[in-house]
């Protein structure tokens, strides 16, 4: 008889629907009698949700249950609840909310990236997690899942052209080196994963996006900041979607003496990373005449640097870059201004 009264194994549906319900706990004063035991439950929900998602040593996930498990997550407030409820959740749970909302980015309804239609629905949430830079404790796991996030190219736009994105340029100089590292992480993401779109962000606000990324990354004090902006400054104007922005970033001569400057650093990374933007400035065949002037008057100063300018180890492109660059030190002639 006893085997009648089995309770029903719980489908994924259910699993976020309890989920849900057991977040309301988390708000909870301390004192309430059940509070310890809901987020125990709570844990261990996330947990099974996760195991759902990514499966165990030993079986792997099942496709119509992550299906089920996704629909239900984004059909009502889910991912809402758990972004507001973190800070309030023990580092394991968090770590786990983590890796389901990771994994929730990539799993597909009806061959649809529902999860990219919620946010496009609740993007207060990408502020959210964005403005989570400023709290030590949950920034480094608000900051994963807005890597996660801006993976949808709608949200990656929405955070480039919103106001979140002039603060990058303060989260990177935090003291703390993990959060300021993570910062680091999101705003490289955010200007090299949809090509179309940050070309389109950098053509449309170029003027005070370079200003500061001049001004606080690549003459920041700190070494890290330097060495981390001209190496992604590199990776953004050596992008081939980035043509028109590149053209004119080596148009200017601030911009020309910031990267001498950056050429002259004791660090070999910086020197390197440096290098491969400035002969950017050397290559281009209609340089304006105050770059020609620049070039022509440190010309003996850039010679004698190049002689003795090597990579650690032997680099065949390197070489090849170097001598065309010192051939077209030396070559060029003043241009009269027009």
């Amino acid at each position: 008889m006893k085997g009648l009264f089995k309770s029903k194994p719980r489908t994924p549906a259910d699993l976020v629907r309890q989920t849900r319900e057991l977040l309301a706990y988390v708000e909870a004063p301390a004192r309430e009698p059940k509070r310890e035991e809901k987020l125990t439950e709570l844990a261990k929900n996330i947990r099974e949700m996760k195991t759902v998602l990514y499966g165990n040593s030993e079986a792997e996930p099942v496709p119509e249950a992550c299906a089920q498990l996704t629909q239900e997550f984004f059909k009502d407030n889910t991912l809402r609840l758990l972004i507001v409820c973190l800070p309030k959740l023990n580092l394991e749970v968090r770590k786990d909310v983590t890796q389901v909302v990771a994994n929730l980015q990539r799993q597909q309804v009806h061959s649809r990236l529902i999860a990219s239609d919620y946010l496009e629905a609740n993007r207060d949430l990408l502020d959210i997690l964005i403005a989570g830079y400023e709290n030590t404790d949950i920034a480094l796991h608000y900051g994963s899942m807005l890597r996660d996030c801006i993976r949808h190219q709608s949200i990656a736009r929405y955070v480039l052209e919103s106001d979140n994105m002039k603060k990058f340029f303060g989260y990177i100089q935090l003291p703390n080196f993990e959060i300021a590292s993570d910062a680091a992480a999101t705003f490289k993401e955010l200007l090299t994963r949809h090509k179309s779109t940050v070309a389109d962000f950098l053509n449309k606000n170029y003027d005070w996006f370079f200003a500061e990324y001049n001004k606080d990354l690549l003459e920041s004090p700190n070494y890290i900041t330097r060495r981390q902006a001209v190496k992604l400054l590199g990776d953004i104007l050596l992008d081939r979607s980035n043509v028109a922005v590149m053209m004119r970033y080596v148009s200017s001569k601030e911009n020309l003496r910031i990267l001498m400057n950056l050429l002259r650093e004791s660090s070999k990374s910086i020197q390197i990373e440096a290098f491969h933007v400035f002969k950017v400035f050397v290559a281009n065949q209609n340089k304006p005449p105050e770059i020609v002037s620049i070039l022509v008057a440190n010309r003996e100063k850039l010679l004698r640097f190049f002689s003795e300018f090597k990579t650690e180890k032997e680099d065949e492109q390197f070489d090849q870059d170097k001598a065309q660059v010192v051939k077209e030190i030396a070559s060029l002639e003043p241009r009269d201004r027009p």
